[in-house]
């Protein structure tokens, strides 16, 4: 009986026995996704804007759905309005806007009659000052490191997104305060173990306010790679400033942010 047994176990190891869990995930109906990031570059007129609409998905989908045949406008606090023409599915732009520093702009969608509404204020932002590299960095100590300073301003309450990326992959945020560093020299940290040398790294940072920043500091924490099982349960949905005027329950995701912003191209050394 004891060789029968482990023959069995034998067998199970060889062709590896298991059972097929089918995950039974509950179908919700699709939400707007609003991606409206309006950025004023530094030394640019900032003319030419656009806004991705598109759908949420079941998890295991790999297509995001766009959403087509929205109207789109943004509308400043002069009662200037800016209309965003789609181009492509769910990709609507405008080449005459108007960016101001401290303007108030207000983005309306409507969409499958409904309309969605979101306001926020055009933020400036002082200028990286310069980028300072450490070959010695991350937990190996073998990792490329990237500072870029900037000088906050005085007597003010100031919010920064930083944004780190190379041609093709998806850039790495990371949002600052200057409540423990108001009117210093500061930097922004970046590190990657895939960087190496004369990679062409573009640094960008934004103006954002104290809303934007509360929104993306909570959407990192939650995406985190190091929180944990990605199957895991979130703590709750991020909802961003933009509201539905017609039927609130039927709220959207994602941000409307205008911002003015400095790039900084860094070859790695």
């Amino acid at each position: 009986m004891k060789k029968i047994i482990i023959l069995l176990s034998l067998f199970c190891l060889m062709f590896s026995c298991e059972d097929v869990i089918d995950v039974d995930l509950e179908s919700v109906p699709p939400r707007l996704v609003i991606d409206a990031t309006l950025s004023w570059e530094k030394g640019t007129t900032g003319n030419e804007q656009e806004i991705k609409l598109s759908l949420t998905a079941p998890y295991f989908d790999v297509n995001i759905p766009p959403a087509t045949g929205a109207s789109v406008t943004v509308t400043d606090t002069d009662n200037n309005t800016f209309i965003f023409n789609e181009e492509l599915q769910g990709l609507y732009k405008n080449y005459n806007f108007v960016p101001q520093i401290n303007m108030q702009y207000t983005l309306t969608v409507i969409y499958e009659n409904q309309t969605y509404i979101a306001t926020e204020t055009l933020i400036p932002v002082v200028p990286i000052d310069f980028v300072e590299q450490n070959d010695n960095g991350g937990f190996s100590g073998e990792d490329i490191e990237i500072k870029a300073y900037y000088t906050d301003p005085s007597n003010q309450e100031n919010y920064y997104l930083f944004e780190f990326g190379n041609d093709g992959n998806m850039p790495t945020l990371e949002v600052y305060d200057d409540e423990f560093n108001n009117g210093n020299q500061i930097f922004g940290f970046y590190v990657d173990e895939d960087l190496k040398k004369d990679d062409l790294l573009r640094i960008k940072l934004s103006g954002i306010s104290q809303r934007c920043y509360n929104y993306i500091f909570v959407l990192l924490q939650q995406t985190d790679d190091e929180t944990g099982d990605p199957f895991e349960t979130q703590p709750a949905t991020v909802r961003g400033n933009c509201i539905n005027e017609t039927n609130p329950e039927n709220y959207p995701l994602g941000y409307f942010r205008v911002t003015e912003t400095d790039v900084f191209t860094y070859t790695v050394q």
